[in-house]
């Protein structure tokens, strides 16, 4: 029996917590903002929705657009009041001005997360050479998934990209999960899965009406039957 691929979505409240799980997600992105593209929502949303469904949750630590780290205190003491509101799982993803992997950020917050899963998020599609920074991150705790399109422009730019990482799946640096998302649309979702990507993250894809409006468990349960029960 082939494996059940993995469909995360954004939440930004308990309605749309309770409404993907509904629709058969199988884990959520936790954030509040996305006119910033998404930033660390607070311990009480954490918390509310935690209390509210049962599936997984990764929490987004990040404070401003962009994909500096900006105050790393301020995030590690944020991972610390999250861990307490019951999140276990986490997303970030630091780069330097140069758009080298931000180490230093990455390894103090990675500490403050000890014994705890986190996805390396799209900041990967910005980064100088994500070959480089895959080998660096390729030991770090925790860290086991990587969000990506492939290209800093969505998976319509970055499916060569995408597809070619697939097939390394397990040498070093690329032994962690490709989450496909960005710009993704079910008409993508056959070839990835023949690539043998088992992955996928909507956003936008599970709001018919925009952002303004709630996930819909009707549209996370398309997603569900593409990607099979």
């Amino acid at each position: 029996m082939s494996k059940r691929a993995v469909l995360e979505v954004i939440a930004l409240d308990v309605e749309d917590a309770v409404a993907a799980q509904a629709g058969g997600a199988d884990r959520l992105e936790l954030v509040t903002d996305m006119a910033a593209d998404g930033l660390t929502p607070s311990a009480g949303t954490v918390a509310a929705i935690r209390a509210a469904v049962d599936i997984d949750l990764r929490v987004m630590l990040r404070l401003a657009d962009g994909f500096a780290a900006g105050d790393v205190d301020r995030l590690t003491r944020l991972a610390g009041r999250l861990r307490e509101a019951g999140a276990t799982e986490f997303v970030l993803g630091f780069l330097d001005p140069d758009g080298e992997v931000d180490l230093h950020a990455v390894e103090r917050i990675a500490g403050a997360l000890h014994g705890c899963r986190w996805t390396f998020h799209r900041a990967i599609d910005r980064a100088a050479n994500r070959d480089a920074l895959r080998k660096q991150l390729g030991d770090f705790p925790g860290l086991d998934t990587y969000l990506t399109a492939g290209a800093a422009g969505g998976v319509d730019e970055g499916m060569t990209v995408l597809l070619a990482e697939a097939r390394r799946r397990g040498e070093p640096g690329y032994e962690q999960q490709l989450l496909v998302g960005g710009g993704l649309r079910l008409e993508h979702v056959p070839g990835l899965l023949a690539a043998g990507i088992d992955a996928f993250h909507i956003g936008g894809a599970a709001r018919p009406s925009g952002w303004a409006g709630p996930v819909s468990a009707e549209a996370v349960r398309e997603w569900r039957g593409v990607l099979g029960d």
